[in-house]
């Protein structure tokens, strides 16, 4: 059975060498590329691939976008290819579900075995990388036990204020620079996250999680 595979990046000349070579194998079905996250989404609407592979420096939010493919299209499975070996954001994007986090660096072998392997459902770590990614994730597991607190990433926490300051969707989004449909996709995954059906239930929640404290300082 192939994998339906789909490329993102803003680099054309890797883009298109990314789509040539893995075109070739026996068990890829490459069914899309595209430069920017809005691409990135659209791909996944349209064309619901196995398995997409995107970079994180694209223009637009690609930490947006992918919390709206894991909310909205599960059975899609994200691996995320780039150059960045800054530890913080792969345990953040681990930790949210993505199914692979390769670094540019490796063989097309490895990211080839990624894409098999988040189409079985496990998830791939580049090898060496990995090790660093693992301890990172047990000290965040050891700080959440001590904070067992459902916990929101930086831009869901912009989206959650623009919310209790009664701004509408399209005003968040003119806030933060970003789309209207990406805050609704926002809306969506945090009603998902934090177990309510709309966004009155929504503003609730928050300022339930929300401790006096906080709101004295916010």
């Amino acid at each position: 059975m192939l994998v339906r595979v789909a490329f993102v990046d803003d680099h054309p000349i890797l883009l298109e060498g990314l789509v040539s070579l893995y075109r070739t194998k026996a068990d890829l079905d490459v069914v899309a590329m595209g430069h920017t996250t809005v691409d990135a989404l659209n791909i996944v609407e349209d064309h619901h691939p196995d398995v997409i592979v995107m970079d994180l420096s694209m223009p637009g939010d690609s930490f947006a976008a992918i919390d709206v493919m894991l909310a909205s299209y599960p059975a899609t499975k994200v691996i995320v290819f780039t150059a960045s070996s800054a530890i913080q954001p792969a345990v953040e994007l681990i930790e949210a579900g993505i199914s692979g986090y390769v670094l540019k660096g490796a063989s097309s072998s490895d990211l080839h075995h990624a894409i098999i392997s988040a189409h079985s459902g496990e998830t791939y770590i580049t090898p060496g990388f990995a090790t660093k990614v693992i301890v990172s994730m047990k000290t965040s597991e050891m700080r959440r036990k001590a904070q067992p607190r459902e916990r929101l990433h930086h831009r869901e926490e912009q989206i959650v204020s623009g919310l209790l300051k009664g701004m509408t969707n399209r005003e968040i989004g003119v806030s933060l620079n970003i789309s209207e449909k990406t805050v609704k996709h926002y809306m969506t995954s945090l009603m998902s996250k934090l177990n309510v059906r709309n966004r009155v239930e929504l503003v609730i929640a928050v300022r339930n999680r929300t401790s006096p404290r906080d709101r004295v300082a916010s």
